[in-house]
């Protein structure tokens, strides 16, 4: 009775809030309008002169992290990119169809061999047809072979002045195409740039206040402006996690129950737009000038190591016959059907924690594993939380969603902060930990997301102090399918900032990468949020490789 009762006032309280998400999305006007008021007392920021500090709390950092978030935000800088003009003229802004790429000859004009680096040059020119003269273009690049199945993500150096270089690694004989995408041209960065210092709060939270039969809802966000309404703080006491709502009217702040998100601002200026015109300027391929691929004969015997004068690049993988091979030194085995993945599972609890991409990875285990069972939580299927139990083999599986901000209509027993779900873990040799958390992140200042990454590391160093054989594996963030909706808020650019700052962070720990960045970079299949089968299928048998890694390998 008691959880009839239970599943009946959840689904009472979904409802509602999403009648209350749509009257907040229409009135929205309103709120633009208050956030000009006069900003109150109530909780006090620290000093800074930007104005997304002024309207991002960021509390006090120990001096130890104080340097690292500088040299966080230093590695992750962006070359300067140019003013736009007002209007807007598009014909002054990179056009991948009259950019270029060439393939430079090999050292000593020889042939090229396994393990020889390519090296590309690319010249970036406007709507003209005039070569640029400053840097600051997002661009791509992948060398890859469909026929064999192979794939390799490059590494782009930017010359800041309108000429960049793409290095990749030769490591299958054969053919070897070149592809260069401008996924934003530099014009389109200041503009992403300028959203995220002016409007870090441009997705709109909200959450539902219920007291009896009265019902409230109001603006949440980790970057709340302050006005004269008095504000609820809901600081996570334990991590420090900062998250804030305008107090109801006629209710106390722990009436809240529920949370959602329910739009965006977009305040692109005029013809901003045209900025992110899919196959014009938004991932787009750019031509070659000459030949787009090399055919790679086999490695000489004693031959040496050649490397690129432009840049040390080591890639992390690469697909060959559609396997994914670690660079790493990782032995990447192939887990095919459901008593291979038992086998490794085998007396063994798995943790996951994450969004809606680590979800992925729990719907692949209960698909795959037909003696895993998921008992009925009375959760939604998009949040969570969820538990699935083999009894006969003793494997247990685990997924919950990662702390606010959450682009997700939930009730508030749904949201958990992955740091606290780590430091409840007691943690064993049986014990494997799994997270990803970068896709909610997008339209806030970089350091919401160091920070957040910080107080993670801590845990999880707490973790592997009380329990050092506890294996964790970290997912990466990956490129998407873009779009001019999906860009104002979690465009590639952001989501390259967020991967960068997570290999820094956990650099040296004993934890595990999944790089799902070069994984989905390197495949031949369209990117997308949520990677298709077999992208999945290659990360899993990673994830199993590092749980169940080879004898002696």
């Amino acid at each position: 009775m008691k959880e009839s009762s239970f599943k009946g006032r959840r689904c009472f309280t979904i409802v509602l809030l999403l009648l209350m998400a749509f009257l907040i999305f229409f009135q929205l006007n309103i709120w633009d309008t208050l956030f000009q008021r006069k900003m109150s007392s109530t909780i006090f920021y620290s000093k800074a002169t930007t104005e997304v500090r002024s309207i991002c709390n960021f509390p006090p950092l120990s001096p130890k992290d104080v340097l690292e978030e500088r040299l966080l935000l230093e590695s992750v800088a962006w070359p300067e990119t140019p003013a736009l003009q007002s209007p807007l003229s598009l014909e002054l802004t990179s056009d991948p169809a009259h950019s270029s790429f060439t393939i430079l000859p090999a050292r000593g004009g020889g042939q090229w061999r396994v393990g020889d680096q390519l090296e590309v040059s690319i010249i970036i020119s406007d709507f003209k047809g005039q070569p640029k003269k400053s840097g600051g273009d997002f661009l791509f690049a992948r060398l890859h072979n469909l026929r064999l199945g192979a794939g390799v993500a490059g590494k782009v150096v930017d010359h800041l002045n309108g000429s960049y270089s793409a290095v990749f690694p030769l490591l299958w004989e054969g053919a070897a195409q070149v592809e260069v995408t401008l996924v934003h041209p530099s014009e389109a960065i200041t503009v992403l740039n300028r959203l995220t210092s002016e409007q870090p709060d441009r997705v709109f939270f909200i959450s539902l206040f219920l007291s009896g039969s009265r019902s409230e809802t109001t603006i949440c966000n980790i970057c709340l402006r302050q006005t004269k309404q008095p504000i609820c703080d809901f600081t996570d006491p334990r991590t420090g996690d900062p998250w804030f709502c305008y107090k109801p009217k006629n209710m106390n702040c722990d009436a809240r129950i529920a949370h959602s998100s329910v739009g965006y601002k977009q305040t692109l200026k005029a013809k901003e737009d045209e900025l992110f015109q899919g196959r014009v300027n938004l991932k787009v391929c750019i031509p070659a000038s000459g030949p787009a691929g090399v055919t790679v004969l086999p490695k000489k015997e004693g031959q040496p190591e050649v490397e690129s004068s432009i840049v040390n690049f080591q890639a992390s993988g690469y697909y060959y016959q559609g396997l994914w091979r670690a660079l790493d030194g990782t032995t990447v085995r192939q887990f095919t059907g459901a008593s291979a993945i038992t086998q490794c599972l085998k007396d063994k609890v798995v943790h996951l924690y994450g969004d809606s991409t680590i979800r992925q990875w729990f719907e692949f285990l209960n698909a795959a594993l037909p003696d895993l069972k998921e008992s009925n939580l009375g959760s939604s299927r998009k949040n969570g939380p969820f538990l699935a139990l083999d009894y006969e083999n003793k494997i247990m599986v685990t997924f919950r969603l990662h702390g606010p901000p959450l682009r997700f209509i939930g009730s508030n027993e749904e949201i958990r902060y992955i740091a606290n779900e780590l430091d409840d873990l007691i943690g064993a040799p049986n014990t494997v930990v799994v997270f990803g958390i970068w896709a909610h992140f997008g339209s806030f200042p970089i350091e919401v997301y160091i920070r957040r990454l910080q107080r993670i590391r801590s845990a999880v160093v707490r973790l592997l102090d009380r329990a050092p054989k506890t294996v964790v594996i970290i997912r990466t963030a990956n490129p998407k399918a873009l779009w001019l909706d999906v860009v104002i808020n979690n465009s590639d650019w952001f989501s390259v900032q967020c991967d960068k700052v997570l290999r820094a962070i956990f650099k040296g720990l004993n934890v595990h990468l999944i790089d799902a960045w070069e994984m989905v970079l390197a495949h031949h299949l369209p990117n997308s949020l949520h990677p298709q089968p077999p992208i999945i299928k290659s990360m899993m048998d990673v994830l199993f490789s590092y749980t169940c890694p080879q004898k002696g390998g």
